[in-house]
């Protein structure tokens, strides 16, 4: 079912969680109907309602039988819901022709082949990923826009995707459907573990006496430096401080003083070897070597 606006797809969504809320919010902004909003608890799904500034039905999912055909349907569940989301769409009755029916679910581990079984009753089917940190639904809707959004799936689920992604002013990349967990790893190295490895930092400034703002406060100016440093170049070029200086006795006193938190200790190492990686072109070999053997 498409709006008149463009002829944009009517979109209903389930899982108003963060990232279901997120996309609400940013293709209403757009000019898409919000056809429906489906979460377990009808509450929860109201809260995202209310959010919009367009009408919108909130509704269980056994009621999505009753709605008239989907222009498109956005998954937003957790991970581990999709196949029972998808299980329970596929058996139910529908009233109209499932071909019609594009479904696309937002997981970045998992590929369309988890919608298998609505692809068997006629729909076509897709995965539609944001590269962004969505932490709360109005900032992350703004995120939305400009985004990359890596895409897969059948071709007129992708088609469809590619043209939510340019409405949104956001750039589409596609990847074989057996690479999205690898895929999905990568991004949590960028974001998640980056917000890990942070937490750690703040936990050593605490042990130097400074509160949790004073941390956090002190840190993200270093943090977005390092961003600003990997905007413009390669992370060999963009690498700074210790080991892309090759400093050794600075090296020893790091492992010294880190010894009472093996955690951080292990980190420190690991991360410290790759470091060491994408300095050691333009650092003298016996320095390389020196320090590997020390952090090894």
């Amino acid at each position: 079912m498409t709006t008149e606006n463009n002829l944009k797809p009517e979109v209903s969504i389930i899982g108003t969680g963060r990232l279901g809320t997120a996309l609400a919010l940013a293709l209403a902004e757009q000019g898409y109907s919000i056809g429906a909003l489906v979460a377990r608890r009808r509450e929860k799904a109201r809260r995202a309602a209310a959010r919009l500034d367009v009408p919108s039905r909130v509704l269980a999912l056994k009621e999505l039988v009753d709605r008239p055909p989907f222009g498109l349907l956005l998954i937003s569940t957790p991970d581990d819901q999709i196949p029972r989301v998808t299980e329970a769409l596929a058996k139910m009755d529908w009233d109209k022709d499932g071909s019609k029916c594009i479904v696309l679910h937002t997981s970045g581990a998992l590929s369309s082949d988890v919608l298998a079984p609505l692809r068997k009753t006629g729909w076509s089917v897709g995965s539609l990923h944001p590269l962004v940190s969505v932490s709360e639904p109005r900032a992350g809707a703004r995120l939305l826009h400009g985004a990359f959004w890596c895409v897969e799936g059948d071709k007129r689920a992708v088609r469809l995707a590619r043209s939510l992604v340019r409405d949104l002013d956001g750039k589409s990349f596609s990847i074989s459907s057996e690479n999205k967990p690898l895929y999905h790893a990568a991004a949590v190295m960028a974001s998640g573990n980056v917000t890990a490895l942070f937490d750690v930092a703040l936990e050593l400034l605490g042990q130097c006496g400074l509160n949790p703002k004073q941390a956090q406060e002190a840190l993200m100016p270093l943090l977005a430096s390092a961003v600003r440093n990997l905007e413009n170049l390669n992370p060999s070029q963009a690498l700074t401080g210790t080991f892309a200086r090759g400093d050794v006795e600075t090296v020893k006193r790091h492992l010294q003083v880190l010894k009472s938190n093996k955690f951080a200790l292990e980190i420190y190492r690991l991360l410290g070897l790759r470091s060491l990686d994408l300095a050691a072109s333009r650092l003298d070999p016996a320095v390389v070597k020196q320090i590997r053997r020390l952090i090894g």
